[in-house]
C-alpha cells in the first residue's frame, strides 16, 4: 500500500441516519449534532498536529468509495456505520483493503445495551479499537487512539 503523507488527515466516516443527529432519537444519541461532533474531532486532532476530514452518507457505497481514498490520501479512518455495522460485508471488506491503515469504530450509544441484532458488528472484524456508549465524546477518544496509531507508523520515504 502506498504511503500516505505524514500530515494526512484523519478521515471520520458516518453512516446512515447520522445527519440527523440532534433531532433523531436524543434520549438514545444526545443533542449534539453531527457539526459539533466535527467540531470536537477537529479540535482533538489539532492537539496531535492532524486535521479531519468528516463526512457522512446514507448510502454505503459512497462509504466505500471514501474508504477507498483513505487507503491513499488519510493517516486512518473513525468510523460510525450505524446500521451498517450489523449488516455490510462490503464496509467490512473495503477496510480490509486498508492494510497498515487505523481504523478505530465507534458508536454513540451502547450497542451492547440495545436490541440483540445491534450486538455483533461486522466493522469490529477489523477495527484496531471500537468505542460504544460514550456519546460524541467517544469520537475524542476515536481520534486521539488514530492519531496516536498513525504517529507510530514511519513516514520515511
Amino acid at each position: 500500500m502506498p504511503r500516505t503523507p505524514a500530515n494526512a488527515p484523519i478521515m471520520i466516516l458516518n453512516g446512515p441516519n447520522l445527519n440527523l443527529l440532534g433531532q433523531r432519537q436524543p434520549e438514545i444519541y444526545g443533542s449534539e449534532t453531527l457539526a459539533d461532533i466535527e467540531t470536537l474531532c477537529a479540535k482533538a486532532a489539532a492537539a496531535h498536529g492532524r486535521t479531519v476530514d468528516l463526512r457522512q452518507s446514507n448510502h454505503e457505497g459512497e462509504l466505500i468509495d471514501w474508504i477507498h481514498e483513505a487507503r491513499l490520501h488519510h493517516c486512518g479512518i473513525v468510523i460510525n456505520p450505524g446500521a451498517y455495522s450489523h449488516t455490510s460485508v462490503a464496509i467490512l471488506d473495503a477496510l480490509n483493503a486498508c492494510d497498515g491503515l487505523p481504523v478505530v469504530e465507534v458508536h454513540l450509544s451502547n450497542i451492547h445495551r440495545r436490541e440483540s441484532f445491534r450486538h455483533h458488528s461486522y466493522v469490529s472484524l477489523r477495527a484496531d479499537g471500537v468505542i460504544a456508549g460514550c456519546g460524541t465524546q467517544g469520537y475524542v477518544f476515536a481520534v486521539e487512539r488514530v492519531a496516536a496509531l498513525a504517529g507510530a507508523v514511519s513516514t520515511e520515504a
